[in-house]
């Protein structure tokens, strides 16, 4: 995968009923605190709000322009320089690499355009793949919520990881070598 073939751009109408799909994908909500399936008029008033919202920016993930994922900056607070993030690849066979692709443009435009200094997210206890991403970028876990979330049943441990803008720019440099292999060879 290639830096110059990936992007993150501003979410637009036309995203409206794909981001609905990939929100409704099994494997997409049994990672998500709402999993129930959305329908649509749930969906379109979110979008609509969610196209309004001066608290958070929402991204669209590509690969050589076709729309791959998700990407959401909730909770902007300006004042202390925090916010959360979440994300998730919409498309299930998009290239491998993707998920890294996408964590690294989102922590540059958190730490750039955005301007925040703090980038907080929750995951459940049971994600343990996304954990260790986010460890891989320099997420460190801030807290642990046990039993914390009621979910298909049974409560659920929620981890706390937040990542910093500062060193951001030295380890953006060493994780490009490892994320776009092709253009550190």
């Amino acid at each position: 995968m290639l830096y110059a073939d990936c992007r993150l751009r501003p979410m637009a109408e036309e995203d409206r009923a794909r981001v609905l799909s990939w929100r409704n994908q099994d494997r997409i909500r049994v990672n998500m605190y709402n999993s129930h399936v959305i329908a649509p008029d749930e969906h379109d008033r979110w979008f609509d709000r969610a196209m309004k919202d001066a608290s958070a920016v929402y991204r669209i993930f590509e690969h050589c322009d076709r729309p791959l994922g998700f990407v959401s900056f909730t909770g902007l607070d300006r004042i202390h320089g925090r916010g959360s993030w979440a994300f998730y690849l919409g498309e299930a066979d998009a290239p491998r690499g993707s998920g890294a692709a996408m964590e690294l443009l989102a922590l540059d435009e958190a730490f750039g355009p955005i301007g925040i200094r703090k980038l907080c997210c929750e995951v459940f206890a049971f994600n343990a793949g996304v954990v260790r991403l986010h460890a891989r970028f320099g997420f460190v876990q801030e807290g642990l919520f046990e039993k914390h979330h009621l979910k298909d049943g049974e409560f659920q441990d929620i981890v706390c990881l937040a990542r910093f803008a500062d060193g951001w720019a030295t380890d953006r440099a060493a994780l490009m070598t490892s994320v776009f292999e092709e253009e550190a060879a």
